[in-house]
């Protein structure tokens, strides 16, 4: 494995091209970078300009009298072999090419790439990119890209070909309340590849699950191999892009990746045991449902509001294949004997509490189908009607996940802006909330064990 501690957690930087140009790419970088409230030291490189954000700059980074472990280059593709060249002289820790311009534009770029990782290989300098984002790392406070924003702090990590999906990530993750150990746009990969941020993501300890957009491989061996290894350790959770030709071309002038056929990536997926997924939106499902709640086996249990979606949430089980535990007699003497629930609740599972419960029922079922030992996990729905009380039911679900912190706990709590606050509350205490029931059953479905 590649020592990349330099450039994951880098005592000095220096960018190479910082812009005062507000909104300009350099701009950007400069902004994140600075913003990061750390002891590390920033260097300016830039030969046209005396000062950037304050910043003295210097004409080129060997005329710097201290040692880089992170160059950041974001100038013109014309003159990156140059600046290049400069830092291998260096000895700079790590390289992170932001610049595009390269085998993703053809032949030419093809071939100054070539000499760019031929460069860096010789010197044995770790190298990301070229045309990449940058990268992230909220709990070292550190912002190396030109992304619209830093995410919180979490357990999941993202390795993706497309910096510009990233930036869309980051903007939904903070409407929704996850976050992330590490954010990884790797673009054309002239030195470091997927495999190589894999291998590093599998013993970073703060990483609890990967989750990768890929166009393609440059070593389909060498990723079975680790991704196998990998996933005894944590889960990956993947997208695959390019299923279709015109999705083939359109990789080809992204970050000129051999998409290969589609088919044959998707087995080989799943003999090595990744978590395949169709949408970004199922990425993220996936993800946080994994990074949040614990493994368990296959018996499950439903509480619901409203019939309806207890019928679908079971019909979405069954597709699924999760197992729907059998109330035992135990429970449902505790339901019966209870003056709180309606005569009208189901007498089995899914278990109807119906539409008028107020929190003491949902009190009520959830901790009556927790405590039934063989019901492995728990899905809660709740619909709204104008006595549903959705802050207390959440509080209620935190107070049990806490008492029952072996068993993984499923939100489905539908509808907005009534439902949002009590959202807020889950998620804060990290129990997953789905707006959709489908969602919510392949949520629990990634949780139980094969």
């Amino acid at each position: 494995m590649r020592n990349l501690e330099r450039i994951f957690n880098p005592k000095s930087i220096a960018v190479l091209g910082a812009k005062s140009d507000i909104k300009s790419v350099g701009w950007g970088l400069m902004k994140n970078v600075l913003e990061g409230k750390t002891k590390r030291k920033i260097f300016v490189v830039n030969p046209f300009k005396k000062e950037v954000f304050g910043i003295k700059c210097f004409p080129s980074i060997k005329s710097i009298n201290e040692t880089i472990d992170l160059a950041i280059i974001v100038v013109p593709a014309r003159i990156v072999l140059k600046v290049v060249k400069e830092c291998c002289e260096k000895r700079v820790g790590g390289l992170i090419i932001i610049s595009s311009g390269f085998a993703e534009r053809g032949e030419k770029g093809q071939i100054l790439q070539k000499k760019i990782t031929e460069m860096v290989k010789q010197a044995k300098i770790p190298l990301i990119g070229p045309n990449v984002l940058g990268i992230i790392r909220p709990s070292k406070n550190l912002n190396a890209s030109f992304a619209p924003a830093t995410p919180n702090q979490g357990k999941i990590a993202v390795v993706s070909q497309s910096g510009a999906l990233i930036d869309s990530i980051i903007d939904r993750s903070l409407f929704e309340n996850y976050g992330f150990s590490t954010l990884i746009s790797y673009g054309n990969e002239a030195d470091l590849e997927l495999s190589d941020f894999l291998l590093w993501l599998k013993k970073d300890k703060e990483t609890k699950v990967i989750a990768v957009y890929l166009e393609g491989l440059k070593n389909g061996q060498k990723f079975m191999k680790v991704a196998k290894e990998v996933v005894k350790i944590k889960p990956i959770v993947i997208i695959k892009a390019g299923r279709s030709k015109k999705g083939v071309e359109a990789i080809t002038t992204h970050t000129a990746s051999l998409a290969g056929d589609y088919e044959i990536y998707s087995a080989a997926f799943k003999q090595i045991g990744l978590i395949q997924v169709d949408t970004v939106e199922q990425l993220f499902d996936t993800a946080k449902s994994l990074a949040w709640q614990p493994k368990c086996k296959n018996n499950i249990g439903i509480v619901t509001n409203g019939g309806g979606c207890g019928v679908l949430m079971a019909d979405y089980c069954d597709e699924l294949g999760i197992k729907l535990a059998k109330l035992s007699k135990t429970t449902l003497k505790k339901l019966a004997k209870t003056k709180k629930m309606h005569f009208a609740c189901s007498k089995r599972n899914p278990l109807d509490i119906i539409g008028d419960a107020l929190a003491v029922r949902y009190k009520i079922g959830i901790e009556a189908l927790l405590a039934q030992k063989d019901i492995y996990g728990l899905i809660i729905i709740q619909t709204l009607q104008i006595m549903t009380e959705p802050q207390k039911n959440a509080k209620i679900i935190v107070r049990a996940k806490k008492k029952w912190p072996k068993k993984p706990i499923i939100c489905a709590f539908l509808g907005g802006k009534i439902t949002k606050k009590g959202i807020e509350i889950l998620e804060k205490n990290q129990i997953p909330n789905y707006s959709d029931l489908k969602r919510a059953a392949w949520a629990m479905k990634v949780l139980i064990k094969q």
